[in-house]
């Protein structure tokens, strides 16, 4: 059953690539993060004129978001490096990982408006929380891309190396 779902989920272990370069990926991380960070600034700002009943509200405060949306890129961004040595299709396993992880975190969303939070404030943050995902994939499969060629031995004692 087990080889069965990584098979389903392309977990070979077998890359037919080398690590994305370390270098790359903490630039990605940092492009990520101020990308992130950005375009949620900007759907507080366009939520709130849609929807004017939602300015101020406490989730849409750059203390509130900012240190969770920070805290989310770097998880995806350490995640990133790890995907791409367990399979030989990084980039699809990334995506539907980004996927899922944003249906989840659309879970304390659900809860908040369930607890009769704005619905339209909390709809806001889906977006938001979807934005991250769109950017921090892209950023980091397109900035710090796995590398042609079969993984070399140095590839597989550390992240990145050349």
């Amino acid at each position: 059953m087990l080889e069965r779902a990584a098979g389903w989920l392309h977990v070979d272990f077998a890359p037919g690539h080398r690590q994305p370069r370390t270098a790359l990926v903490v630039l990605a991380t940092v492009g990520s993060i101020i990308g992130s960070l950005a375009v949620d600034a900007l759907l507080v700002v366009i939520g709130e004129a849609i929807f004017p009943g939602t300015k101020g509200y406490g989730h849409f405060r750059f203390s509130d978001y900012g240190k969770l949306t920070v805290i989310g890129v770097i998880i995806a961004a350490v995640a990133w490096p790890i995907v791409t040595r367990v399979t030989s299709t990084p980039r699809w396993l990334f995506f539907r990982l980004a996927i899922v992880v944003t249906l989840v975190l659309w879970l304390p969303d659900l809860y908040i408006l369930h607890q009769g939070q704005p619905a339209r404030a909390v709809g806001v943050l889906m977006v938001m929380h979807l934005a991250i995902a769109l950017v921090t994939y892209n950023v980091l499969v397109h900035v710090a891309p796995v590398r042609e060629g079969p993984a070399s031995r140095s590839d597989l004692g550390r992240p990145g190396s050349p």
